[in-house]
């Protein structure tokens, strides 16, 4: 196939490139390059440093499946910026699946996010209930969902709502739960957790990347919203698991974020997809990479400290 992948540079973007050209596509990746280009050279690869708010830069004919993943990540990037985070997640993605139909893609797989539905007190948090997003960033989430769907008549279009992703990437990120906490025991000898009793769901981040994978191949069988989570851990107990690996002592802070929910994945695994790792894999590749010399704790990890670093982000994402 000819897949059009954005964000194809970053966290999960890297990983994700890797294996779409393993299985024999020919990608096309448009990234902004905020924090570097960690993708090899191969010949079915196309790498187009670019904004995407360009779209008109954006290559789209021939194009079988766009993958979407390019976002202002997370909510402390997306609140040093509220305008860019508004015109990068939500308008970009309008005029990009807008290109996709004008250019007859057939399927547009959207990444959105766990966080769109808020707090919730429900122990199995599905598809079908409100959402009640907190942040700019989850409301950019929520209406990029919204606008995508409008066009499920015109086009095949699946919006993945993963959970905090964890484990190693090329582009690594030290600001995500499993990682941050156990880079804190690594080089610190000393874990802080703010609240602790906040329950987030998790999924390895190769996990993360087969589900992509797996929704290409499904195709028009399965349109619409999926969770992908599969495991619920308070940010607590995701400490305690970092201890039995990395001898740390344990602080906790008081914290004003109460957001507590438990992502419920049936329906995705309804449709065939079996997850293979886990939290314990993620907090065993940190330890490894920094124990061997390839990972440190450095600012271009946390998204939010190199995003400061950026000049003119309003013309440049």
């Amino acid at each position: 196939m000819n897949i059009l992948l954005t964000g194809g540079c970053g966290f999960i973007g890297s990983m994700l490139s890797q294996r779409l050209l393993k299985e024999g596509h020919n990608l096309t990746v448009v990234d902004s390059m905020w924090f570097g280009n960690f993708l090899q050279p191969h010949e079915n690869l196309k790498i187009i440093q670019e904004d995407i708010r360009n779209v008109d830069n954006v290559p789209m004919a021939g194009i079988d499946v766009v993958l979407h993943l390019a976002n202002v990540a997370n909510d402390p990037c997306s609140e040093l910026n509220p305008k860019l985070s508004w015109e990068v997640n939500t308008l970009a993605t309008m005029q990009l699946v807008e290109k996709a139909i004008d250019n007859n893609v057939k399927q547009f797989v959207y990444a959105s996010s766990g966080s769109v539905y808020g707090v919730k007190e429900e122990e199995r948090v599905t598809e079908e209930l409100s959402l009640l997003p907190i942040s700019d960033y989850n409301k950019t989430k929520m209406i990029s969902e919204r606008i995508l769907l409008s066009y499920q008549d015109q086009i095949t279009i699946q919006c993945i709502r993963p959970a905090t992703v964890c484990g190693c990437s090329p582009r690594m990120r030290l600001d995500l739960s499993v990682n941050m906490l156990t880079m804190q025991a690594l080089s610190r000898q000393k874990i802080t957790v703010f609240g602790g009793d906040q329950v987030r769901p998790n999924i390895h981040i190769k996990d993360m990347v087969e589900v992509y994978l797996h929704f290409i191949k499904l195709g028009k069988k399965a349109p619409g919203i999926y969770n992908a989570g599969f495991e619920n851990l308070s940010i607590m107990d995701i400490a305690k698991k970092v201890v039995e690996y990395v001898p740390a002592e344990i602080v906790v802070s008081p914290s004003n974020d109460p957001r507590s929910y438990r992502l419920c994945s049936d329906k995705i695994l309804a449709t065939g997809f079996k997850p293979q790792y886990g939290v314990e894999t993620g907090i065993k590749e940190v330890i490894e990479a920094y124990k061997s010399g390839a990972l440190k704790d450095d600012e271009n990890c946390y998204n939010i400290k190199a995003m400061k670093k950026l000049a003119n982000l309003d013309r440049s994402a």
